[in-house]
């Protein structure tokens, strides 16, 4: 069963909820919305109809989530994230005397958010693009383009800085060349990775 939906929280028709998952006040769950099992749905946060949300993932408060974003296992959502849909959205017609609908259409990309993820407090995701497995977004970034497995990204556009481990510790720096390779172990936990300019391989997944 689920472990608990704060009383104020709004759920519309068809979610799915999955056990022990707790949503908290002010939440708001559009339709056709899939959460898995063991999630923690921040307060104030807003999902939007036809999302898809894994297992143990952590959505922190004044989260809004859009239609077309996928989250898989594991990811973690900080405080005032927004993901977003459109990349030349328009309120009206050209002609100004219509709302455009706000239904999906061609216009409509999608994000998907890897397993393992986190993203900080108070970023900006873009559209058509991914965030990759165990990947880090720092907070406060602008995320315009998709972020390989295991890359640390920060600023306004978010650039790859680093490669961190899937506990979360910083494993290097990149290196300001043009080539590298390096073997190294995570000094909190002891995983080795190998990381050949930019790209990032576990030599000891658990």
């Amino acid at each position: 069963m689920v472990t608990k939906i704060h009383p104020t929280a709004l759920i519309e028709e068809q979610v799915q909820i999955g056990a022990h998952t707790s949503i908290w006040d002010n939440v708001h769950i559009r339709h056709s919305t899939q959460i898995g099992e063991q999630c923690i749905i921040g307060e104030k946060t807003h999902i939007a109809y036809g999302v898809k949300i894994g297992d143990r993932v952590k959505i922190n408060a004044f989260v809004y989530i859009c239609n077309a974003v996928t989250l898989e296992d594991g990811v973690m959502i900080s405080a005032g994230t927004i993901f977003t849909n459109d990349r030349f959205p328009r309120a009206t017609t050209s002609d100004l005397q219509q709302l455009r609908s706000s239904d999906p259409d061609e216009h409509t990309l999608p994000t998907l958010v890897k397993a393992g993820a986190t993203i900080g407090a108070g970023c900006t995701i873009g559209n058509d693009l991914s965030i990759g497995r165990f990947a880090m977004v720092g907070m406060g970034s602008l995320v315009t383009r998709s972020v390989p497995d295991f890359h640390l990204a920060i600023g306004t556009p978010a650039r790859s800085v680093g490669a961190v481990c899937r506990c979360g510790q910083l494993l290097l720096r990149f290196p300001d060349v043009a080539e590298f390779n390096e073997t190294l172990s995570c000094s909190s936990c002891g995983l080795k990775y190998q990381i050949t300019t930019q790209a990032v391989t576990e030599l000891t997944p658990p």
